[in-house]
């Protein structure tokens, strides 16, 4: 039989839950930090472990199946992970019949099954009993946007049976913990999704150099930083970017200014592209400056991306996926050999030459290549590849 808690009128809650304000206010906080950190609510499984003198606070973020690793983050008493978490993951999980239990409410394995019922369980004796864990409390949480996880407490033997007060401490954290498992889900798909997009441009060999209010880079990508590395018509200077051409460097910072500007609705958004002169017979980089609008609910804060720069070496070659390219338009290795390299700026005697075939042999691969890709001219088959979802890959 379930043990309901409710606190009687004019009692207040967390007292009942025998929690002091101070002490809830800086778990809440816990709570909420809990998505920014490298592990997910580590800290506030520990204070809510310390509170309940458990041997284990565990949060199960994505739970195993046949199909899928299951995600669960731990605090235990000694300092290390939960006992035999792989095996969990692997098998015993299948086992566990404490599982789709009612949303936002606090129950223990001993209400649910009964004392009896609990310990000649098959999870119990295979699994828990060896690792010394005798009583679970714990709820389901369910959000608005699907997101469902379970929030587990175990005492070891030899302990007392989980009490209303700890139940009804679980109780006020249940809301909590939901809100905040809701915002880290939010930041993961916008996560994830940021690192495709910063795959994809990646892939194209478009260096990226974030700026913050102050101008001062925020973030950059590996092609950029590797155009910077090189400080060949541009650096890095006191944590800025600058043209090494001074006059160069002058019209570059003149559009970070206007970008600024435009950044702070003091003027419009700018786009404006410039070239930048490197050494010796290398072609010119192109450098395109982009405004980073505020959004309308933007809040103060001088660290946030406000404008970015664009950067393309002419030089640089794509290292495209053959495979993809074989796919894409059903083309014979060879022939996917001789499109990338002609992809890639070489002419045909070249490529004929980096690919050590003769010149007829290319030649022939190009004719099936046009026949392959429904095109007479070879520009046009750069035009075809370049434009296709090839760089992406």
């Amino acid at each position: 039989m379930e043990t309901r808690w409710a606190p009687e009128e004019g009692q207040d809650a967390s007292a009942v839950a025998g929690i002091d304000v101070p002490q809830f206010s800086a778990l809440l906080a816990r709570i909420y930090q809990g998505p920014l950190e490298t592990v997910p609510w580590k800290a506030a499984l520990e204070l809510i472990r310390v509170h309940l003198d458990a041997s284990y606070t565990t949060l199960i973020l994505r739970s195993p199946s046949s199909d899928r690793r299951g995600l669960m983050v731990h605090a235990a008493e000694s300092g290390a992970g939960a006992p035999n978490d792989a095996s969990y993951n692997d098998y015993y999980y299948s086992l566990d019949p404490f599982v789709g239990l009612p949303a936002e409410r606090v129950v223990t394995v001993d209400e649910v099954f009964g004392e009896t019922g609990w310990l000649s369980s098959e999870l119990y004796k295979q699994f828990l009993q060896p690792a010394d864990v005798r009583y679970i409390m714990g709820a389901d949480l369910r959000t608005e946007t699907g997101v469902e996880c379970r929030f587990r407490v175990c005492r070891k033997h030899g302990v007392a049976h989980f009490s209303a007060r700890d139940k009804a401490f679980c109780a006020l954290l249940l809301p909590h913990l939901r809100r905040a498992v809701e915002l880290h889900s939010r930041l993961d798909v916008v996560e994830s999704e940021r690192t495709l997009y910063a795959s994809a441009i990646d892939r194209m060999l478009v260096g990226t150099v974030t700026l913050d209010e102050s101008g001062a880079i925020m973030s950059t990508n590996s092609v950029a930083d590797e155009i910077l590395a090189e400080a060949d018509g541009m650096r890095i200077a006191h944590g800025h970017v600058e043209a090494t051409d001074s006059h160069e460097n002058r019209t570059l910072q003149r559009l970070i200014r206007h970008a600024m500007m435009g950044h702070f609705g003091t003027a419009g958004p700018l786009v404006e592209a410039m070239p930048v002169t490197r050494s010796g017979d290398r072609p010119k980089l192109g450098v395109l400056v982009r405004t980073v609008p505020l959004s309308d609910w933007s809040e103060d804060n001088r660290r946030r991306p406000a404008t970015v720069l664009f950067l393309r070496d002419p030089d640089r070659k794509s290292q495209r996926s053959q495979e993809i390219v074989r796919k894409l338009f059903d083309l014979t290795p060879a022939e996917t050999s001789l499109a990338l390299l002609l992809t890639n700026g070489l002419t045909l005697e070249e490529a004929a030459e980096e690919l050590g075939i003769s010149k007829n042999t290319a030649r022939a691969h190009l004719r099936s290549i046009f026949s392959k890709t429904g095109v007479t001219r070879q520009a046009t088959l750069v035009r075809i590849l370049l434009g296709s979802v090839v760089p992406l890959g």
